[in-house]
């Protein structure tokens, strides 16, 4: 029985419930470390998810850090 209920809840309403995890997240780790911790938490989170997305599209990681940290 739950594991319907979970598997429908899952097919049509798997953005409201990836925002509520993550809203819930974003609270808890506010309030625990604060929000400039938090801010900073986010965004080495989302770097390390933008790298990882490329490797895994089958770029080098030396291909991926060359372009990110070419000189201009």
């Amino acid at each position: 029985m739950w594991e319907k209920v979970l598997t429908e809840l899952m097919r049509f309403h798997r953005g409201k419930i990836f925002g509520i995890f993550f809203g819930l997240l974003f609270s808890i780790l506010v309030i625990t470390v604060g929000f400039l911790q938090t801010i900073f938490i986010a965004c080495c989170i989302y770097v390390g998810y933008i790298i990882g997305k490329r490797v895994d599209d089958n770029e080098s990681l030396k291909e991926v850090m060359e372009r990110i940290f070419r000189e201009r």
